[in-house]
């Protein structure tokens, strides 16, 4: 049996929210090459979104990420690298909140924390972080297919 050639996108793109739907523009394009479902390409694009997402977060404006996309034997990983080196926590379990719970101040809102990682969990066959040699991390995740 013959393995399968890597096939590989890299590019880097404008930390910016609208890079975002650029970035799964050019990752949908080759799920779609790639014979990818309707399903599994709409996980695809949730997972991705919570990805670039977070690298956009933790990177100064004017700065730049990486998208990543590569298919191999195992399958196909997405992936975003930035240059923070902080690496996201790894989410506590998922437990039923009651409004009391959470701090809904308008100055706190956004401090109950995030569910992007959850997400990724949930819908990728796995995700990890892998630290750049020159500083920062990409964070991936396996798609399904």
């Amino acid at each position: 049996m013959e393995a399968k050639a890597v096939e590989e996108l890299r590019m880097p793109m404008a930390a910016s929210p609208a890079s975002v739907g650029l970035a799964w523009s050019l990752v949908e394009q080759r799920l779609l090459t790639w014979g990818f479902s309707v399903g599994a390409r709409q996980d695809a694009r949730q997972v991705l979104a919570e990805i670039m997402a977070s690298a956009v977060a933790v990177t100064p404006t004017g700065a730049y990420v990486t998208l990543h996309c590569r298919r191999d034997a195992g399958g196909v990983v997405v992936g975003v690298g930035d240059r923070n080196t902080d690496v996201p926590r790894d989410p506590p379990p998922v437990v039923v909140l009651q409004p009391g719970d959470l701090d809904l101040r308008p100055e706190h809102f956004d401090d109950n924390g995030g569910w992007g990682l959850t997400i990724v969990k949930a819908l990728a066959a796995g995700c990890g972080v892998t630290p750049l040699a020159g500083g920062g991390k990409i964070v991936w995740a396996r798609l399904r297919s």
